[in-house]
This record gives C-alpha cells, structure tokens and sequence, in this order.
C-alpha cells in the first residue's frame, strides 16, 4: 500500500472541490472549507507542503480512506 506523502496545499484543494467541498472563506493563512454532510469544517494551512498528520485528520472528517484519496489524487 502506497504511504501518504505532503502535498502542496493548491493540489489539497483541488482534491477538496472534487469531492463536493466548497471554499469558505480564508482566515489568516488557514483555507476553511465546508460540505453539507460534515459536521465540522475543513482547516487547511497555506504551506508548500501540508503534513501528513493535516491530510490524515481532514480524511477523517471526510470519511474517506487512504486508497480512495490516493486514487483521486492520481485522477485531478
């Protein structure tokens, strides 16, 4: 299986409006997006890279596995 690596957060975005997220708002150099079946709103820092620690906790609020994310990533 395949291990998650950080990404840039322009491609974590794109990743988040492909699977029905939209954009919020942006608070100080932090991105909030929101879908209507999430509970809480995803958090995603400016930085080139985004540690895997951040990806593992918005998929989790996504209830999206690892498998799913790494397929769509290879398809955007």
């Amino acid at each position: 299986m395949p291990h998650l690596t950080p990404i840039d957060y322009k491609t974590f975005h794109k990743f988040l409006i492909y699977i029905g997220c939209t954009f919020i708002r942006k608070h100080g150099s932090h991105c909030i997006y929101t879908r209507s079946d999430l509970k809480r709103p995803i958090v995603v820092p400016e930085r080139k890279e985004i540690p895997t620690f951040v990806i593992l906790n918005n998929l989790r609020q996504l209830n999206i596995p690892k498998e799913k994310y790494l397929k769509i990533l290879e398809e955007i």
